[in-house]
């Protein structure tokens, strides 16, 4: 008998049942291997084994392609925008010829509301006609309210300011160091309410600084009906217009504008008469002194503030309106002035009017990427001007634009949920110029549409993808495998015949 206990034979039985097992798991292999020595290559092989490779990289590069690209629906649904929800408005409109002083935006929609002259979202800038700035940003802040127009009881006390004109009011300005003007308009009714206390104010002052004895101040009148080219010259839009000019601070390196201020204060004789005290308080008492102010050491007037040094306007900065009809209306405003609706010309140039949150110019070129036919009028009045040349045929023009808004929101579908990318307004435009018996003024009517449209994001499945590109292969090996077996059958049939044999 075999001693089953000498060395190498206990491991025998595991040999035989490790073999058995490899045995019967190579009985399920599907790729069984040809021996090389049994196979036979040809050139129509090698031929057709370069154009199913190169087939299959090419079709691979198609389906990257498809699976890289965004896909997209568009529908178009009622508006989800939640109740009280605010539309922001973006604005960046240029007027040549609408004095910053009394420019005013308000905002009015079908609900009621009503915001007139909105400062805190909102800037200004002096602009020449040619719309480039002439100063720093305008004081911002609306003008203050006058509760005092004039004495209660009126008193006419005779003439006690200069009648000055375009042909002596150089030499006033340059003779006194402080010369306060009142430029009015006979038909105005806030000047006839203020002409009683300006002239008792003004002989008050006159007999208090005598102006051949001391000489330090000065009050005139100019009458704006007759003065028309020096109203103009100095930006006046408004009556009346209170100006205290400084003697010695025509600046020509600030391009020759006069630097002096508006009067805003209460116009009562007491009130005016205090006003003035306080604005010769630092000039010395020697007559006809050139008195260049140490504008370091001037006090803060609320009632005074620099006037326009130009007749022109930049306004920009936004407001927050309600989703519902409303007007952004742009006018000369003031509750204590009267205006000319002749000589208010609200022609002007629009620089930037959207709606939305803006995008920056990354996003906004990647939106156009993705999304060609998205963006292209969410700034549609951007670049247009509306300019009205002034005169008697083209006095009092309102100009009207009309915007009708539809909202497009991107959504993307990600783990089976919806998620928001952006949303961007866009909107039509029509204007149109009207003529009125009113102060001229801008509006931009805009009417949000209660129907939005809906482009969702369908990302494609990585699994997907897996499969397509396994079918390519596949399907490109088969299709090769069945041309060359095609191929090489046929090539052998034509060599037996031409050797004559049986088939």
């Amino acid at each position: 008998e075999a001693d089953l206990s000498a060395p190498g034979r206990s491991d025998t039985p595991a040999r035989c049942h490790a073999m058995i097992s490899s045995s019967k798991l190579k009985s399920v292999d599907f790729y069984r291997k040809i021996p090389r020595d049994l196979t036979e290559a040809s050139l129509s092989g090698a031929g057709l084994s370069i154009f199913a490779a190169l087939a299959m990289v090419f079709l691979f590069g198609m389906e990257l392609s498809s699976y890289l690209a965004v896909n997209t629906t568009t529908s178009v649904i009622v508006d989800r925008s939640s109740d009280g929800e605010f539309l922001r408005i973006d604005f960046n409109l240029s007027f040549p010829a609408l004095s910053c002083e009394f420019a005013s935006v308000d905002v009015s929609d079908v609900l009621g509301t009503n915001r007139l002259n909105i400062t805190k979202t909102v800037r200004k800038f002096s602009i020449d006609r040619n719309l480039v700035p002439t100063g720093s940003e305008f004081h911002a802040g609306p003008i203050p309210t006058v509760n005092k127009h004039g004495d209660d009881v009126e008193e006419y006390h005779g003439d006690g300011s200069v009648a000055l004109s375009s042909r002596n009011f150089d030499s006033y300005s340059h003779l006194y160091p402080v010369l306060v003007v009142n430029f009015y308009a006979p038909w105005c009714y806030w000047s006839n309410r203020l002409k009683p206390s300006w002239e008792k104010a003004a002989q008050i002052i006159r007999e208090r600084y005598d102006p051949e004895m001391d000489g330090r101040i000065l009050l005139g009148k100019v009458d704006c009906t007759e003065e028309v080219e020096l109203c103009k010259r100095h930006h006046i839009q408004g009556y009346p217009s209170i100006r205290i000019f400084h003697k010695g601070s025509d600046m020509k390196e600030n391009q020759g504008h006069h630097d002096h201020d508006s009067y805003y204060g209460e116009r009562d004789t007491e009130s005016l008469v205090a006003a003035m005290e306080t604005y010769v308080a630092n000039i010395p008492k020697e007559a006809h002194v050139l008195a260049l102010e140490d504008k370091s050491n001037r006090t803060v007037d609320p009632a005074k503030r620099p006037a326009p040094m130009t007749g022109g306007c930049r306004i920009e900065g936004f407001v927050r309106v309600k989703k519902v009809p409303g007007s952004v209306v742009i006018s000369a405003r003031s509750g204590s002035h009267s205006f000319d609706p002749s000589q208010i010309n609200v022609s002007h140039y629009v620089t930037t009017f959207s709606f939305g949150k803006r995008l920056s110019s990354k996003m906004f070129n990647e939106l156009k990427r993705l999304f060609p036919y998205v963006g292209g009028h969410h700034d549609r009045l951007a670049g247009q001007s509306y300019i009205v040349k002034h005169g008697d045929v083209n006095a009092n023009v309102t100009i009207e634009h009309y915007l009708q808004i539809v909202k497009t929101e991107l959504v993307t579908l990600r783990y089976a949920k919806e998620l928001k990318v952006l949303e961007e307004y866009e909107y039509t435009a029509h204007s149109s110029l009207v003529h009125s018996f009113y102060v001229p003024v801008v509006k931009f009517h805009f009417e949000p549409s209660p129907m939005q449209v809906l482009v969702t994001e369908l990302p494609k499945s990585f699994s997907h993808f897996i499969t397509n590109v396994c079918a390519i292969i596949g399907g490109v090996f088969t299709v090769a495998g069945i041309l060359d077996s095609i191929l090489h059958n046929t090539l052998r049939l034509v060599k037996k015949v031409e050797l004559g044999k049986d088939i």
